[in-house]
């Protein structure tokens, strides 16, 4: 009996685009990451069946904002997958889940964060309703619960946020207002 050693995450092939989310050239994530080359990224607010929101604390094995706190699930694109399957991989991914229904795009923006300016991703937003029991995979998720999205709200200045999330969600709030 043989046991696979996971796939190293910082050897992903990644789609790197410019300032108009064109497709310039490809790269391993972990040097994508090192170089601080722009990439893309799916966002999916996950909702259960009593609209409460998904939230979860990311790893502390993570190479990007470990151990924080995130209100959606999600990750990068890989080279030449849409955000669309991208989106219903990743939910399904970081659920544990099979049979989700397609994510609904909400919309698009260029995530430019991080003190050196070089966090910079396109990133897709989308939202999804989960009715089935989750399994989050253990490899991304360190703690996990639905929460009332005005519990998500009170925690927004106490708990330590991944920043690009904390921008997509204040983003999804602009969003619905309009």
């Amino acid at each position: 009996m043989t046991s696979q050693t996971p796939p190293d995450p910082a050897e992903e092939i990644l789609d790197i685009v410019d300032e108009h989310d064109n497709v310039v050239g490809q790269s391993p994530r972990g040097e994508a990451y090192a170089r601080g080359l722009r990439h893309r990224c799916a966002f999916i607010l996950v909702r259960d069946a009593e609209d409460r929101i998904f939230v979860h604390r990311r790893t502390p094995t993570k190479l990007v904002f470990p151990s924080m706190y995130d209100m959606f699930v999600g990750g990068v694109v890989g080279a030449g997958e849409t955000y669309d399957e991208a989106a219903l991989r990743e939910a399904e991914e970081e659920l544990g889940v099979s049979g989700l229904p397609r994510p609904v795009p909400l919309f698009r923006f260029l995530y430019e964060g991080g003190a050196d300016g070089r966090r910079t991703w396109w990133s897709a937003v989308y939202e999804v309703r989960c009715t089935l029991p989750v399994n989050p995979q253990v490899e991304e998720v360190a703690w996990h619960d639905f929460l009332p999205e005005a519990e998500v709200e009170r925690r927004l200045e106490s708990w330590e946020w991944v920043p690009d999330g904390l921008d997509a969600y204040r983003r999804l709030r602009v969003h619905r207002a309009r």
